[in-house]
């Protein structure tokens, strides 16, 4: 005949298994089972900075066309380049759902590289029409644009740095252990490739 069971030997059973769990969650997060998503999440917050950035220049954009234009609307051709390599940049967004599919992260990389181009052609003509560049709008304008140049270069590297860390995780070991059991729906992240040989270096904008 079966005795019931002694309610305080099944209370302390009980204590002993969530002593063991709770043993082997601090095991685990000792071993750097919670690397992976940390990483994860430090790109994704590198991108928005990434994004940030160029979306500050992209608004500087329609104001620094507008004092142009008013000194040198013979420009026409120029102005419309920059407008047009604007309007395409703005229309590729890459958040954290697309941010693993590299053909959207290289369109995304190509637009915003000819709006670069479009950009520095457009301060290079700009040189020839004296009142403009004493203008204090488009001085102002030029500054911010600088700015925000070298703050994209800044962003890029700090998310190339991201990935790179998280991309070593998942291919080294104990982190590619972790990725195989736990998190083998997170792929390699993509980067950014350099499109020219001072592809790291911040567009020159000064007179």
């Amino acid at each position: 005949m079966s005795h019931p069971a002694d309610p305080r030997r099944v209370a302390v059973a009980y204590s002993w298994r969530w002593l063991a769990l709770l043993c082997l969650v601090l095991a685990l997060s000792g071993c750097g089972v919670n690397n992976i998503p940390t990483l994860d999440e430090k790109v994704k917050s590198a991108w928005a900075q990434v994004e940030n950035q160029y979306q500050r220049r992209a608004d500087l954009i329609p104001n620094l066309v507008e004092t142009v234009k008013g000194y040198a609307q013979q420009e026409k051709e120029t102005l419309t380049a920059v407008t047009e390599a604007r309007a395409k940049a703005t229309s590729i967004q890459v958040d954290a759902d697309t941010l693993n599919d590299p053909q959207t992260l290289k369109r995304f990389e190509q637009a915003q590289s000819q709006l670069t181009g479009a950009l520095s052609r457009l301060m290079a003509v700009s040189e020839r029409y004296p009142d403009l560049k004493s203008n204090q709008n488009f001085l102002a304008l030029q500054s911010q644009l600088e700015g925000t140049e070298n703050r994209i270069a800044v962003a890029r590297r700090d998310f190339i740095q991201a990935v790179q860390a998280y991309n070593t995780e998942i291919r080294t070991f104990p982190g590619k252990i972790w990725h195989s059991l736990l998190y083998s729906d997170m792929p390699i992240r993509e980067t950014f490739e350099a499109t020219s040989p001072n592809a790291d270096q911040a567009p020159q904008v000064k007179f």
